[in-house]
């Protein structure tokens, strides 16, 4: 926490504004679209909800397809499912580990030659790191495909000088408990078109027409972010900053102390590129496998974590098209993320490194 959130909360329990309405929702907005740099926000219960939404008020149907990024978490996919539509994976390129543009001109193309026209793209700024959006909005373009940025990670990431999640018709953020900056569980959506956000504040509180009773004429959902999570992400916004440069130092630390290490490999940062660096990942050299270094790492109480393992190779999947050279497996096998909160103190990142250091047998 960064020491006003409680501010907000507490106001906000002093007016009784503890549901789904009050004066810190329509704050946050405010202060999500002064970052961004975008005319509307709508802030909502998590970033799942927040994709489905998207989706949804982009017109996405059931028998739909939308082309998705492989490479993320399981979120960013099943909001298609939850529609009723069919996720395509796209694969990875290998300067920023995220959908690939010319892959992405191959699966549309290749759809197209089966008659079917994908509804939506929803691709994904993996670890923080912006996806290279002039050439996918090129593409996006040619085909005439709306697209939706799942920034769910990389809140405070900017490609050539503008905010990631502005550059399609909907950004998407998160804000769980494991980001960058916190609600303790919310999202939030951004466009410039004000009748979808319109349309999807209405959707998120039940769908509740303008009548004196409870009626209802479209399937709404109970999305709505409370007042209460809101306050606290107006304190967050407050140190979203520092955050950003804190992430950044901590990834420089693990840069200079193990990019020396023989076959190590950090994630790059592209010349149009600004990443917050909410996790710093590397690729491990041959022998060592993620598993065997997080089992050794966790016997030091230190905790690291696998990448996220593709889409196209989750059984969940596995029957759904995919484009692509496998890329993100082959990152997969060698990938893990390092411990990289903003509360690490300089003793416990020495510890990581000193641990890391001697697994991968550097003196």
């Amino acid at each position: 926490m960064g020491g006003h959130e409680k501010n907000y909360v507490q106001k906000a329990l002093e007016d009784n504004w503890v549901t789904t309405a009050g004066p810190n929702l329509p704050g946050f907005e405010h202060d999500i679209c002064q970052h961004t740099n975008s005319r509307h926000a709508v802030a909502l219960s998590s970033g799942t909800a927040t994709i489905h939404l998207a989706l949804r008020v982009l017109g996405v149907q059931p028998g739909d397809e939308v082309l998705c990024s492989t490479f993320t978490f399981v979120a960013s996919a099943n909001p298609i499912l939850y529609l009723g539509a069919q996720p395509v994976f796209v694969e990875s390129e290998p300067d920023t580990w995220n959908m690939c543009p010319e892959t992405l001109h191959k699966a549309i193309a290749s759809r197209l030659r089966l008659g079917k026209r994908p509804a939506a793209i929803l691709l994904v700024h993996l670890y923080g790191m912006p996806a290279k959006m002039k050439e996918i909005m090129a593409v996006a373009q040619e085909f005439g495909i709306p697209v939706v940025e799942d920034a769910a990670e990389a809140l405070g990431s900017r490609y050539g000088g503008h905010q990631v999640g502005t550059f399609g018709r909907i950004g998407v953020f998160s804000f769980n408990g494991n980001k960058i900056i916190t609600t303790s569980g919310g999202g939030a959506l951004i466009t410039e078109d004000e009748q979808l956000a319109e349309q999807a504040r209405f959707l998120s509180t039940q769908a509740k027409d303008p009548a004196p009773y409870y009626q209802h004429s479209q399937m709404g959902y109970n999305y709505r972010m409370s007042n209460i999570s809101a306050g606290i992400g107006r304190g967050q916004m407050e140190v979203l900053e520092k955050r950003v440069k804190q992430r950044r130092e901590i990834h420089t630390f693990y840069r200079n102390q193990l990019g020396h290490i023989e076959g190590l490999e950090f994630l790059p940062e592209p010349k149009a590129c600004f990443s917050n660096r909410w996790l710093t990942t590397v690729l491990l050299p041959a022998p060592h496998t993620p598993e065997s270094i997080r089992l050794a790492l966790e016997e030091e109480n230190i905790e690291t974590r696998p990448l996220w393992k593709p889409m196209h190779l989750q059984p969940l999947f596995e029957h759904h098209p995919y484009e692509g050279d496998n890329l993100s497996g082959k990152l997969f096998e060698r990938g893990l993320c390092l411990p990289s909160s903003s509360s690490l103190t300089d003793e416990e990142l020495d510890k990581v490194v000193k641990h890391l250091k001697r697994l991968l047998e550097v003196t």
